[in-house]
């Protein structure tokens, strides 16, 4: 039996295990793949993960571990040496660790859904984790200048208690890569100023449970275009497939 995963804290909010059990259903693969979810409490759990699973094939990883096992791998690809997170692992008959983004993939099938052929100047991305970074990484490649906002000085350009009105109203995209608003605390957003969003506005959740989160509802109320992580979660997905099933 080859074993897949997906390792992160918490994991209460994630469809991956779903999604892959009914995809090995739906193409004959149940007798000899398997999907599950792996909870750790810190990362320093994954070796012992490693250790009891020893038929574990890959993993993909979610907050808040995206950076922190990067230190377990013994290869980077391309694009997730450049992004500095991971979210996909590749464990060969070897031994070896290869650490993948394939967020990266899903954010490129989402922005080009979301804005079509639009190039906004400015955007906001709220959240610096390992999935803001990947976030970062896309839109450098759009030539879309951005500003972060954390909810740490140091980490962002604004905090959400000092972002200025004015920035939100020039920045016609904004894109939620905070778990804010994810399964179960569904009433929670991103504190932002909603009210200078505007219908030439576009509102990018990488949250896709619930569907409609609170942050895509308030651009809906103001008429902004809005998207869930929905492309993204499957585009990445089966990214990661490709390459487990090389």
């Amino acid at each position: 039996m080859k074993r897949f995963g997906l390792i992160g804290r918490p994991l209460v909010h994630s469809a991956s295990a779903r999604y892959f059990t009914e995809k090995f259903s739906r193409e004959g693969l149940s007798d000899c793949c398997i999907y599950e979810l792996h909870e750790l409490s810190t990362i320093a759990e994954f070796p012992a993960l490693l250790n009891t699973y020893p038929e574990l094939c890959g993993l993909n990883v979610t907050i808040p571990y995206k950076r922190e096992v990067m230190t377990f791998l013994d290869e980077l690809s391309h694009d997730a040496r450049m992004i500095g997170a991971v979210n996909c692992i590749r464990r060969y008959s070897d031994g070896r660790l290869v650490g993948h983004n394939t967020d990266i993939i899903g954010l490129r099938a989402s922005l080009d859904q979301l804005l079509g052929t639009d190039q906004p100047e400015e955007a906001l991305i709220l959240g610096t984790g390992g999935a803001s970074q990947a976030v970062q990484y896309a839109l450098t490649e759009r030539e879309i200048q951005f500003a972060l906002v954390s909810r740490d000085m140091a980490k962002g350009n604004y905090t959400y208690d000092n972002l200025p009105c004015e920035v939100v109203e020039r920045s016609r995209l904004i894109i939620n890569a905070s778990p804010v608003g994810t399964y179960p605390t569904v009433d929670a957003a991103p504190k932002i100023p909603y009210a200078y969003v505007t219908p030439d506005h576009y509102l990018f959740d990488l949250v896709y449970n619930p569907p409609l989160t609170q942050f895509l509802d308030y651009g809906r109320q103001r008429g902004a275009h809005i998207l869930n992580g929905e492309i993204m979660f499957r585009t990445q997905a089966e990214a990661s497939w490709k390459i487990w099933d090389e």
